[in-house]
């Protein structure tokens, strides 16, 4: 709320009446005081005498400056950041009245551009979608705290020293799961009991890394090979493919990741159907765009828990002492479309077990 101030100020002028240097009445020397005081107030020094009056206020009433928060990202994820920004209002912040979000997204060459952006601004904390985005923040700053939306391996990545102690200036949420691959793997095993070869595309790295390793020993208990196959775009699509045949997989694990672009999502999904491959993803907007079923974290919760992690560090919390979070809701999705595409029922205690079935 604005305050107005109202400044008085009071004259006094001699009115030596017994003098006779006194060229000029009393009310004319008023109307030049008045005039004076009118030019001073163009010019500003009335201003500046209020600063120094106020202690460097010149009104009480001006807006008081509010954070500013920056959001660094892939291309796409606008459900992720609606959750995010559901669960900011329910903690009390407004977006434009007492918290602003600056927004930079793009593609992974951008985002040292764009962090730099982001702390040029003089934002108060960086939110990082990905591991990719928060490399990219860390290395654009060590002392604004970033916080993690997901990342699927913070420690391997250098991100943070543990889960438990940070240690520097990067928090959040892990979406990595030791026991994930094993837990889809059996899922697959069940919607296609003869299952043999799975051919799993990987972007590649320490976290896929990571997946793999978990996944081979319940892959040996079941009695399937593992066929991983580097993913770095698009144009390796086709080539999952072609191994597949070559190997005689019978169904696919994907660790593509969600941020990849509706248009990517597409593509692979309609080569999956015309392979004929049941196939687990691991995250629901591969189902959504067409594919089979996806089991993973529930990200919309992962970004909803992002959000108490920026109340926490507005609250005066440090990142180097808030522990990292692993997922601990998950969620199975079914496309039934896609399924009767390929010609696949799914059996009636799997489709029980789903969150959410697409018909």
């Amino acid at each position: 709320m604005q305050r107005k101030f109202r400044i008085q100020v009071e004259v006094s002028v001699s009115d030596n009446r017994k003098s006779k240097t006194c060229a000029e009445p009393f009310d004319s020397a008023q109307d030049k005081l008045r005039r004076s005081i009118q030019n001073l107030r163009r010019a500003g020094i009335f201003a500046i005498a209020l600063t120094v009056a106020f202690g460097g206020t010149v009104a009480e009433g001006q807006q008081a400056k509010i954070p500013r928060v920056g959001f660094l990202r892939g291309l796409e994820n606008e459900g992720y950041l609606e959750a995010f920004r559901q669960e900011l209002k329910k903690l009390g912040y407004v977006e434009g009245e007492n918290i602003a979000l600056e927004y930079r997204s793009g593609k992974t060459d951008q985002l040292p551009k764009l962090a730099a952006e982001l702390v040029g601004l003089q934002v108060v904390i960086i939110l990082a979608d990905g591991s990719g985005p928060a490399g990219a923040a860390k290395q654009a700053t060590s002392k604004i705290p970033i916080v993690m939306t997901t990342s699927s391996d913070p420690v391997g990545l250098g991100l943070i020293a543990s889960l438990a102690q940070p240690g520097g200036n990067v928090t959040g949420l892990s979406s990595n799961s030791r026991d994930l691959g094993g837990k889809n793997l059996a899922l697959l095993k069940e919607i296609v009991p003869r299952l043999t070869r799975v051919v799993m595309p990987t972007p590649g790295g320490s976290a896929d890394d990571i997946y793999l390793k978990g996944t081979e020993a319940p892959a040996r208990a079941l009695g399937v090979q593992l066929i991983p196959v580097i993913v770095r775009g698009a144009k390796d699509f086709e080539g999952v493919f072609r191994v597949a045949t070559q190997k005689q997989a019978n169904a696919l694990l994907s660790r593509l990741q969600p941020r990849n672009s509706s248009a990517d999502r597409k593509q692979f999904v309609e080569l999956v159907a015309k392979s004929r491959l049941p196939a687990v993803y691991v995250s629901t907007n591969w189902v959504e765009s067409g594919g089979l079923m996806s089991y993973g974290p529930d990200r919309i919760a992962m970004y909803r828990r992002a959000a108490t992690y920026v109340d926490k560090i507005l609250k005066g919390a440090k990142p180097a002492d808030i522990p990292v979070e692993q997922p601990t809701k998950f969620e199975l999705v079914i496309n039934l479309k896609a399924a009767k595409q390929i010609g696949l029922t799914i059996p009636p205690n799997v489709l029980a077990r789903a969150d959410k079935v697409i018909r």
